[in-house]
């Protein structure tokens, strides 16, 4: 969740660690602070709200200083305001600390340091923390990095920190376990640390990510160490960074949603780019090559993942079982791993996330993985967690993703899985040669149909215009566009905080009809293929109720258009690729109510970006 940034180096650190935080907003905007050092004293500085609302706290004050760490937060424990805000000063003030995670035994922690004479200012099990830290160093006498590995030692639960000491100037001591953390290596001996690779990106290509349990331990102008929390020397692995500086600045748009949604045909196309040939009529994912196989003989494939994730694993069920003939179950990441599920090694586990560092579906991958399953990976960011924790897998290339909403994530998920599908498919057997063709030229066009979609953004900007004050709504879908129906009410909820449900279209006789009446929009995708004639008897169910009915149709299609209050078209393709043409609307549809409605489009509120804690 929450975002953190550092700097050690010859400039200023403040003007970095602001510009860090902006980047790194969209991961939680509670709070925001950041601490600096200036002759050899501590100045910290935080406040409730957004970054903005620190820079304005911090005008006029000594912001001096070419060390410094900095927090954007998205609450855990504690209420957000000002004391919760981060960074937390130590019992003494002469350390300071900001974090990421949970520290999950935090309160019999804060009970013991109690005991010994320590007080605290905020609720939070990170002020918790950096007590603990303190009070190693000061029972021990040990040296600070030293303090910080034996209280890792006593903490359960996870994160990303990093630490400032007064009496060291020079110094940071950063620790990672389950939270991400990545090491900007700059130029002459200037260091940058950050959740993910947006604040680092347009000062060097040059990182490390930490592994969990990893100690950095950064000293102004030497080479970083790295040591675990066993006391045992690391190698750093340093990696270049693939993120453009571009790709995470609005580009001109009003929102980061909206470029996003924008760049959907692009990123379609980064995802198939060396994947799919259509004149020699193959596709090739070298992430799972070696894997292939493994998939084939699956007895199953069980898909794990979180919110807008889950949707498109929703999507690759209908496409492995359609295409590859494999059983599929799809399982919330956060419900699976607490149930104790029944997994041998004949299964493959499929993790999809945007961010590669989810936590409860990188904890469902461990415990698939203790139980001897091959496990593949489909997320965003290279060198993420996920990344690292899977036999194997497949980046979608979506580039960075900044809105909270995901939008061209979603596509690019769904375009991954369905070459996945195809190429198991053709390899299995259980798809024509013709069939297998005929799909990959269709999948070669959706980027060019996907362009065409977003014409229709003036007419979806008309339909927001009727029913922005809508208090609820209903989407409709069946077989592939059931979990389209369910992607399109999340992002309403997510941005609007308008009340919308999805649902298959023939459960909405089994309770949903109840709610129907003439105040009730209910978006139904009716594309041509897929139990067409069956959507269009619930579209009647619908207009008998005095249902206001949206319908995504396919181009030409005038039967539905006849019935229809409101239609928008897409280009007609293969059943299997149709959500990743009816999403679009549905996308553009919650963006434009959103902003009629006044809300935080990029930034909703009680959300934030990456959900890397439980």
């Amino acid at each position: 969740m929450c975002g953190i940034v550092a700097y050690v180096g010859k400039k200023q650190a403040y003007p970095i660690l602001i510009k860090g935080l902006k980047r790194l907003e969209y991961r939680g905007y509670d709070s925001a602070g950041v601490a600096l050092i200036d002759n050899n004293t501590i100045n910290l500085y935080k406040k409730q709200g957004k970054v903005v609302e620190l820079e304005n706290f911090a005008s006029g004050k000594n912001i001096e200083g070419t060390i410094g760490i900095g927090h954007t937060r998205w609450a855990t424990h504690g209420v957000p305001n000002d004391s919760n805000a981060h960074p937390h000063f130590s019992e003494s003030n002469d350390l300071a600390i900001i974090h990421n995670g949970i520290i999950e035994n935090y309160a019999s922690l804060k009970a013991s340091l109690e005991q010994r004479g320590h007080t605290f200012a905020s609720d939070t099990d990170t002020e918790v923390l950096i007590h603990l830290i303190e009070d190693v160093q000061q029972k021990t006498q040990v040296d600070l990095v030293e303090a910080v590995r034996i209280a890792l030692n006593e903490v359960i639960g996870a994160y990303a920190i990093v630490i400032i000491s007064k009496d060291n100037p020079d110094l940071l001591v950063t620790a990672k376990k389950s939270s991400p953390l990545v090491i900007g290596i700059g130029k002459e001996g200037e260091y940058f640390v950050a959740s993910d690779a947006t604040p680092i990106v347009e000062y060097t290509k040059n990182v490390v990510y930490l592994e969990d349990e990893e100690i950095g331990v950064i000293q102004r102008g030497e080479e970083l160490r790295l040591i675990n929390i066993k006391n045992q020397e690391k190698t750093p692995y340093v990696q270049e960074l693939e993120v453009h500086l571009e790709a995470i600045e609005k580009g001109g748009y009003e929102h980061f949603m909206l470029k996003e949604i924008y760049e959907q045909p692009q990123t379609i196309k980064n995802s198939m780019r060396g994947r799919i040939s259509v004149d020699k009529g193959i596709i090739s994912l070298g992430g799972i090559r070696d894997y292939e196989q493994k998939i084939i003989n699956a007895n199953r494939i069980i898909i794990v993942a979180c919110g807008t994730s889950w949707h498109a694993g929703l999507v690759g069920e209908y496409l492995f079982e359609d295409l590859a003939r494999i059983p599929v179950e799809v399982e919330y990441a956060s419900e699976f791993r607490y149930r104790n599920p029944i997994i041998n090694e004949n299964d493959v586990v499929i993790a999809i996330s945007q961010s590669g560092e989810t936590a409860d579906t990188l904890a469902a991958i461990k415990l698939a993985k203790d139980k001897g399953a091959t496990i593949i990976g489909i997320c965003n960011v290279v060198g993420s967690s996920i990344s690292r924790e899977t036999h194997a897998g497949s980046y979608t290339h979506a580039g960075p993703e900044i809105g909270v909403a995901s939008t061209k994530a979603f596509t690019a998920q769904v375009t991954v899985l369905s070459l996945m599908a195809l190429s198991i498919a053709q390899k299995k057997g259980s798809l024509s040669d013709s069939k297998f063709r005929q799909l990959l030229v269709e999948l070669d066009a959706i980027p060019t149909k996907v362009e065409q979609m977003l014409e229709s953004d003036k007419q979806v900007t008309h339909i927001s215009e009727l029913f922005k004050n809508a208090t609820n709504f209903l989407y409709l879908g069946r077989g592939y566009n059931f979990p389209v129906a369910l992607e399109g009410a999340l992002k309403l909820k997510e941005i609007s905080y308008i009340h919308a449900e999805g649902y298959p279209a023939a459960e909405m006789k089994h309770g949903p009809i109840a709610l129907i009446d003439e105040e009730m929009p209910v978006v139904v995708i009716a594309t041509k293929k897929g139990n067409y004639e069956k959507v269009v008897s619930n579209i009647e169910e619908v207009k008998a109720r005095k249902g206001i009915i949206i319908a995504i149709i396919t181009e030409g299609d005038t039967e539905v258009k006849k019935i229809a209050d409101y239609v928008i078209e897409v280009p007609e393709t293969e059943e299997a690729l149709t959500p990743l043409l009816t999403s679009i609307p549905l996308q553009l549809l919650s963006y434009h109510i959103a902003v009629m409605r006044g809300c935080n489009v990029d930034q909703p509120r009680n959300l934030a970006k990456s959900v890397t804690v439980e």
